[in-house]
């Protein structure tokens, strides 16, 4: 489970409570639950005395759903912290026996190093994401604004990721290719 799912799904399914509450309370306040009901003022202690009448079962249930909350908060906690949507080693197919597994630091240090030495291009990074037998490779480049921005996108998706295709076997790897214009100039060392 990846984490911006769960944070997703917790925060509709909140959402969607209080905006039934919410309408619950609209609608008691308009009479839809009858006149006794719109009539009664807020801070009538109806919710003490039903505990106070239950307080044989109650509390041991509230106590169990607080549990279950605090371990459904802590497995949330858990999932944000320690999720990743990185692609483990990368097995590369061959003809032959035997198999071959690359790391995808290796494949995405070599891209970035590459993209960076391009003039024009302030900076580069890149992950390699998903299950590693359908791997996407997202790419981000920071291009300085007096460059042809076309020229390097086109020897970025040329060179470095057809070389990347090329590494690890596999002619149609996904690629996301996300560039940046700058104003900063990249410091060049010669």
């Amino acid at each position: 489970m990846h984490g911006d799912r769960t944070n997703r799904t917790v925060l509709l399914v909140l959402a969607a409570l209080m905006v039934a509450a919410g309408g619950l309370g609209g609608a008691a306040s308009f009479g839809a639950f009858g006149l006794e009901v719109q009539r009664r003022a807020l801070t009538d202690n109806v919710v003490a005395d039903y505990i106070d009448r239950n307080s044989s079962w109650f509390w041991p249930v509230v106590a169990g759903v607080a549990l279950i909350l605090v371990l459904l908060c802590l497995r949330w906690l858990l999932v944000i912290l320690f999720s990743t949507d990185r692609a483990g080693d990368l097995l590369i197919t061959s003809k032959g026996p035997g198999r071959t597994a690359l790391r995808p630091g290796a494949v995405t240090r070599a891209v970035t190093e590459e993209i960076e030495s391009y003039p024009g291009v302030s900076s580069a990074g890149a992950r390699i994401v998903g299950d590693p037998d359908a791997a996407e490779l997202v790419v981000n480049a920071t291009v300085e604004d007096s460059s042809d921005l076309a020229s390097v996108r086109r020897r970025i998706e040329t060179e470095a990721l057809a070389g990347a295709r090329a590494a690890l076997d596999d002619p149609h790897l996904p690629i996301r290719l996300d560039l940046t214009v700058t104003t900063d100039r990249a410091a060049r060392v010669s």
